[in-house]
């Protein structure tokens, strides 16, 4: 809802704890990284920011080499080419996975199953229907499922949240969230991207996904969705731009852009209240400078105090979430994001893709299990041949590109 809490968590969970859970005692986090790519790494740097509050007891992957090379790295002593093989003998506090979109659904039920927390990387399954048996599985379990949606963690999203709580910037009228990125067609080289079998989408699957769960965070529950979708330029069997207007409950009016077709390329979000204009523009992530307010006139004084009085210095980011995250483990309790918050958000993509490929508005709820767009992504199929061209010869792909 709007002027929801600053950490970004959602509603009531579960039990909660592996069989090394700390239970508040003090003693750092004991972490398992699943899949050793380059968001893996990402993750050990995050947590090794967090001055010892986690510990990553082991590592597993399939590739051997790049296991070696992770755990090398990071100094982590167990390694592991299979899950089971690692819950059992490391037995962890945490399983952070970082494994491609299409793993994410068995190994979260493993996990859960052995009573293991997850902390998942975007997004959190391929479709409804797989995010809807991981949440049987936390209910069943008692241990719970996390996604990461790291924006919703920096000062400045809590500052504009508590600046809505205060009731100086009047109602959300207007907003604005756009995801415009450039990839390459050799970024679609790797097996699993641009499939949906394997990535669930394109863009508003796996890019611009931070950014809309950003704004459903701060707006609230959303009503309907009408969207487009097109395959434009990219070797990809998914989209490569989407394009949503949504309507909110509170009556606002949002437009969604999801584009990896954009060279000059930037996140932006803009919040139109009755008293004043906020605007967020950053690349993978953002800090207090990259935020802007503009008062109505004669509301000037109101908007700044508003401003001013909320948090301040912290960048959105890994760490920022991974903090609350710790937090919630030793204490037993759901870590944000939970798994009704990451829903709400993978139901937006869900709601667009049907939109886009139906040719008509779609409403919040209106996806049930029935339908074929809670069983995958695509539905009964996107508007154009399954199978692209070729990716063509291209600049190499940047590890920063590669993590995303």
């Amino acid at each position: 809802m709007p002027g929801s809490s600053a950490d970004g968590s959602g509603g009531p969970g579960g039990g909660g704890g592996g069989a090394g859970s700390t239970g508040g005692s003090g003693a750092p986090v004991r972490v398992a990284v699943v899949g050793t790519g380059s968001i893996a790494g990402i993750h050990a740097q995050s947590l090794a920011a967090l001055g010892g509050r986690a510990e990553i007891v082991a590592a597993a992957d399939l590739d051997r080499e790049r296991l070696d090379a992770f755990c090398e790295q990071w100094r982590v002593p167990g390694r592991f080419t299979g899950l089971d093989e690692l819950l059992a003998q490391a037995r962890p506090d945490l399983v952070h996975l970082c494994t491609p979109p299409g793993l994410h659904r068995e190994q979260a039920l493993v996990c859960l199953a052995a009573g293991v927390p997850v902390l998942c990387e975007k997004p959190p399954t391929l479709s409804l229907a797989d995010l809807d048996e991981i949440a049987a599985a936390e209910r069943a379990g008692g241990a719970f499922f996390a996604t990461v949606f790291q924006h919703r963690f920096g000062s400045g999203a809590a500052r504009l949240r508590g600046a809505m709580a205060s009731g100086a910037l009047g109602r959300p009228l207007v907003a604005v969230c756009h995801t415009l990125w450039y990839r390459p067609d050799a970024y679609f080289a790797a097996p699993w991207r641009g499939r949906w079998e394997t990535e669930g989408g394109g863009p508003t699957m796996g890019h611009g996904i931070h950014q809309f769960d950003l704004l459903l965070a701060v707006l609230g529950e959303w009503r309907e969705v009408t969207a487009v979708a097109a395959r434009l330029a990219r070797p990809t069997a998914a989209e490569d731009v989407s394009c949503a207007i949504a309507t909110f409950e509170g009556g606002t009016v949002a437009t969604v852009v999801n584009s990896l077709l954009s060279p000059r390329e930037t996140s932006y979000l803009r919040f139109d209240f009755e008293h004043a204009t906020v605007e967020l523009e950053h690349l993978y992530g953002y800090g207090d400078a990259d935020w802007r307010v503009h008062p109505a006139p004669g509301h000037e004084d109101a908007v700044a105090a508003a401003w001013e009085a909320g948090p301040s210095g912290q960048p959105s980011g890994h760490s920022a979430q991974f903090a609350a995250v710790l937090d919630a483990v030793a204490a037993g309790a759901a870590p944000p994001v939970t798994l009704a918050e990451a829903r709400r958000t993978l139901e937006f993509a869900a709601a667009t893709y049907a939109s886009a490929f139906g040719g008509r508005p779609v409403a919040r709820g209106e996806i049930g299990a029935a339908d074929p767009y809670h069983r995958r992504m695509q539905g009964p199929g996107a508007p154009w041949p399954p199978e692209p061209a070729s990716p063509a010869p291209t600049a190499a792909v940047s590890p920063e590109e590669t993590s995303r």
